[in-house]
C-alpha cells in the first residue's frame, strides 16, 4: 500500500507540479524530506526505509502483522501457539498416577459391597433306566424320566430347573444331593453318578454371593411328586427326550446335554446289574 501511494505522487510529478501548502491534495506534508523521488525510476532505488519518516522496515509489516493475529484469533480454538523458529519444542509431561491414590481407590470400590461364597448340591433323580434299553441295547431316552422343579419368577413365568439346596456343615455333597431332592419333590433318590458343577454371581441383601453348585445324577429308590416346599410352585417329572427344553437357565442345559451322553451308558449297566426301577 505504501509503494502504491508513491507511485501515484511520482507519477503526479512528471505530468505537473504539484501545489504547494498543506491543503492542496497532491502537495507533500511539510515535514516531508526534499529527497523523496519525483519519477518512477527515481523510485526503484528508494531505500524502504526513508519512504516515511520514523518508520524502519520492521515497522512496515505493522498491518500484515495485526491481519495475522486477527486470523490467529479467530482460529485460536484450533490452533497451538507457534514457537520462534531457534527454540526446540518441549515434550509434554504425562501426568503419572498416583500408586496410593490408586490402591485407595480399589480398596473403596471393594469396601462398598462384601462378598460371600457359598456351595450347593442337587441334581436329578432318574426313573426308569433300565427298562429303557431293548433287547438289541438300544436306548429310547424319551421312557427315562428326570424330576424338575419350577418357580414363578417376579413376572409371573414359570422356570424349570434342578432342585438343589445349601450344603450344611459337615455334610457331605452327595448327602445333601439327595436331602434337598427329597425336600422340594417328596422324592427319595440315591447318587450314583456326578453330573457337573457351574458357578454364578448374584446380589442378595448388599452382598455379592458367588455360589458353586454340585449336581449329582440320583437313582429313584421311593416317594411320590409334591410341592409342599413353599418356594416351589410345582413339580414334575420330565422326559429326558424333552430335558433341554424345559430348563430355564443356559448353565443348566449345559448340564443336560451331560445327562444326554451318560445316561445311555448307565441305562445298560443298570440293565446288566439287574436293576429294574421300583414302583
Amino acid at each position: 500500500m505504501q509503494r502504491r501511494g508513491h507511485r501515484r505522487a511520482g507519477r503526479r510529478s512528471c505530468a505537473q507540479p504539484a501545489r504547494a501548502g498543506p491543503g492542496g491534495s497532491g502537495g507533500r506534508p511539510r515535514s516531508q524530506p526534499a529527497s523523496l523521488p519525483t519519477t518512477a525510476w527515481e523510485f526503484r532505488k528508494v531505500d524502504s526505509a526513508d519512504t516515511i519518516r520514523g518508520m524502519t522496515e520492521k515497522d512496515s509489516q505493522g498491518p500484515q502483522r495485526r491481519r495475522r493475529r486477527r486470523s490467529r484469533r479467530r482460529g485460536s480454538g484450533n490452533q497451538t501457539q507457534q514457537q520462534p523458529a531457534g527454540e526446540k519444542q518441549e515434550p509434554k509431561k504425562r501426568r503419572r498416577r498416583n500408586p496410593h491414590r490408586v490402591q485407595k481407590t480399589q480398596k473403596q470400590q471393594q469396601n462398598r459391597m462384601a462378598t460371600r461364597d457359598e456351595t450347593s448340591a442337587g441334581g436329578l433323580v432318574v426313573s426308569g433306566l433300565a427298562e429303557a434299553v431293548n433287547d438289541a441295547g438300544e436306548v429310547d431316552l424319551s421312557r427315562i424320566y428326570v424330576a424338575l422343579i419350577g418357580r414363578l419368577d417376579r413376572r409371573g413365568r414359570l422356570l424349570w430347573s434342578m432342585p438343589k439346596g445349601h450344603v450344611e456343615p459337615g455334610e457331605d455333597r452327595r448327602a445333601t444331593a439327595e436331602r434337598e431332592v427329597w425336600e422340594e419333590t417328596g422324592v427319595h433318590g440315591e447318587a450314583f453318578a456326578d453330573l457337573g458343577v457351574i458357578d454364578y454371581w448374584f446380589v442378595s441383601e448388599g452382598v455379592r454371593i458367588h455360589k458353586t453348585v454340585h449336581h449329582h445324577l440320583l437313582r429313584f429308590v421311593d416317594g411320590d411328586l409334591n410341592d409342599d416346599d413353599p418356594e416351589v410352585t410345582e413339580v414334575a417329572w420330565i422326559p429326558v427326550s424333552e430335558l433341554i427344553e424345559h430348563l430355564a437357565y443356559a448353565d443348566e442345559r449345559k448340564l443336560a446335554r451331560t445327562a444326554h451322553d451318560l445316561l445311555p451308558g448307565l441305562a445298560r449297566e443298570e440293565k446288566a446289574a439287574g436293576r429294574a426301577t421300583p414302583r
